[in-house]
This record gives C-alpha cells, sequence and structure tokens, in this order.
C-alpha cells in the first residue's frame, strides 16, 4: 500500500464521532491537496476493508455524497445538523485535524 493510501486511510479512522471532514481537507492532510478524487476513490474501495467511518467524508459545499439519504440517517444520528438545504455547517462540524 503506498504512503498517500496510509495516510488517508489513517486520517479517516481518526475523524470523531459526530464531525464531518471533506475530500480534500484530507487530501491536504495526507500530504497531496489536489488529491480530492484519490481521496474518493481510496474511501469508495478501502471504507468495508478498513471499518472507515464513511459517512463522515463530505465535499468542501458542506454537501454529503451519492448515497445521500444512509449517510445523512447516520451524521443525524451522531448528532450532525443539516440545514433546509441539505448543507452541513463547516464552521460547527468540520474535524480541525492536527495535520
Amino acid at each position: 500500500m503506498k504512503p498517500f493510501t496510509k495516510k488517508v486511510i489513517a486520517l479517516i479512522q481518526s475523524i470523531p464521532y459526530g464531525q464531518v471532514a471533506t475530500y480534500g481537507q484530507i487530501a491536504k492532510a495526507a500530504g497531496s491537496a489536489r488529491a480530492a478524487r484519490q481521496v474518493s476513490w481510496i474511501l469508495h474501495s478501502a471504507s468495508e476493508k478498513y471499518q472507515l467511518p464513511w459517512h463522515r467524508v463530505i465535499n468542501s459545499k458542506g454537501e454529503i455524497s451519492l448515497t445521500a439519504s444512509e449517510q445523512r440517517v447516520m451524521l443525524e444520528m451522531e448528532g450532525v445538523e443539516f440545514s433546509i438545504h441539505g448543507k452541513i455547517d463547516l464552521s460547527k462540524y468540520q474535524w480541525r485535524c492536527a495535520n
């Protein structure tokens, strides 16, 4: 496994309950700020194998992914609130990782 992939997996595993991170945020923290799509691919391919909290990774607009209903329910169960437009307030719920 490549170092970037290992770092992405570790970062995603570190996102705390009730918080979210963006694809770009994870990419930057893993050392490649322009690799948000790669983070998405890693998340898609490794979520089950590494028990990743995939539902805590969202886009930079505060929106959820394609599996919206399941992801939204999971986030709401963790106390994450959505606006009437279906967005998450990143100033309130975005994880501030150390990287």
